[in-house]
């Protein structure tokens, strides 16, 4: 199916760990552990290029994924990534209250005139596939498709995230060259606002959403699954994690923490079929754990008999490591979802890879499930069904 060209928005830990990781497979230095649907796809990891970058931190601006991997990799850095230089995104407020000196394009110009900007830009670079690994914000989904864009035509900074500018951008790119993608990876509603799907549909985007489910958040489902399936009753759950990386910096805002907490807690009730009290947060930031992050669940059940029993699950999860790996498929399925002319959002994709699947109202459902319908909608045969 020939080359899918990636482009990058927020180039941090995840997005470098995605690019050396793909230039090392390409080089047959790694297996491809973490990546779901590794060598099954009629796209192969080979075929990924990364042929742009956008961040708003002022020491990456300029400079290439090459130099800036260095700050996360302590290995031997591809050669190729010297290929890609990281030009100014959008802030708007992204990295408040971090150590950080941020700027972005709206610093200079109107948001309207830095979407254009974007857009002939991102014309020039030809992506199929554009991820969204930025930091998490506090947000305000839109709705409809005509306040976003008045928000945009009235320069209403105050109103707009990055991802959603980014997103607004990203479907006007795709109405320009006739279909492109969006992977949403940060819990900013994009697949789950109707806003943004409508729009994606007039304009032939595809949109995967929102916010990758790496490490507890999918393992909770399945044990909820598990749980749900031999008629136990939860009584009650805790999930937390800590870590040390800017993102978990991030949450220690009040406001990203809870568009964080919304994203993680939404599988109670879609998989128990009720809800029941718990705990379920991104709780708190250590910096010596930095990438890896621990993790911890407590579950306490009714079973047969009255009889009361708990599940207590603990771990060290490398954090970017793992959505890297699924941003391996989900940029190869964003070009099949673009040349299946699938616009809009992807639930059979979104129920799998991410925490919070789109669109709106569509529920969590295990990752054991979820796994064969994705199997299902990109061509491959059931693994367990």
């Amino acid at each position: 199916m020939g080359v899918v060209r990636a482009l990058i928005l927020g180039q941090g830990f995840v997005a470098s760990i995605f690019a050396i990781g793909v230039e090392r497979i390409k080089r047959g230095e790694i297996d491809c552990y973490g990546v779901p649907l590794a060598n099954e796809l009629p796209i192969k990891i080979e075929d990924i290029e990364i042929v742009g970058s956008y961040d708003v931190d002022k020491s990456k601006i300029g400079k290439t994924i090459y130099e800036v991997a260095k700050n996360y990799w302590d290995g031997e850095i591809p050669e190729t990534l010297k290929n890609v230089t990281i030009r100014k995104g959008i802030h708007l407020r992204s990295l408040r209250n971090l150590p950080i000196e941020a700027e972005g394009l709206e610093d200079e110009m109107s948001l309207k005139e830095a979407v254009e900007k974007l857009v002939e830009e991102w014309k020039e670079l030809k992506p199929d596939v554009i991820v969204n690994t930025c930091t998490t914000e506090a947000f305000v989904p839109f709705g409809n498709k005509e306040e976003l864009i008045k928000a945009i035509e009235e320069n209403n900074k105050d109103r707009l995230t990055a991802t959603q500018v980014y997103a607004y951008a990203a479907a006007l790119y795709a109405k320009e060259v006739g279909g492109a993608a969006f992977v949403n990876t940060i819990p900013t509603l994009i697949a789950n606002d109707p806003a943004f799907v409508e729009l994606a549909k007039e304009c032939d985007l595809v949109i995967f959403g929102d916010d990758g489910a790496t490490g507890a958040t999918p393992l909770t489902a399945d044990v909820l699954a598990h749980l749900a399936q031999r008629n136990r009753y939860v009584k009650d759950i805790a999930q937390f994690n800590i870590g040390g990386n800017n993102d978990f910096l991030a949450l220690t805002d009040k406001e990203r923490n809870k568009s964080k907490e919304y994203t993680k807690s939404s599988i109670v009730k879609d998989i128990l079929g009720y809800d029941t009290p718990h705990y379920i947060k991104p709780t708190g930031y250590l910096e010596p754990l930095g990438d890896k992050k621990f993790i911890s669940m407590h579950m306490e059940y009714i079973s047969f008999n009255g009889a009361v029993d708990e599940l207590i699950i603990n771990g060290r999860i490398n954090d970017s490591p793992a959505l890297a790996g699924l941003l391996v498929d989900l940029v190869r399925l964003g070009k099949i979802a673009i040349d299946k002319k699938e616009f809009g959002t992807v639930y059979p994709v979104n129920a799998f890879y991410m925490k919070n699947p789109g669109p709106k109202d569509m529920p969590n459902i295990p990752r054991t499930i979820a796994y064969e319908k994705l199997r299902m909608w990109a061509g491959l045969k059931p693994r367990w069904l």
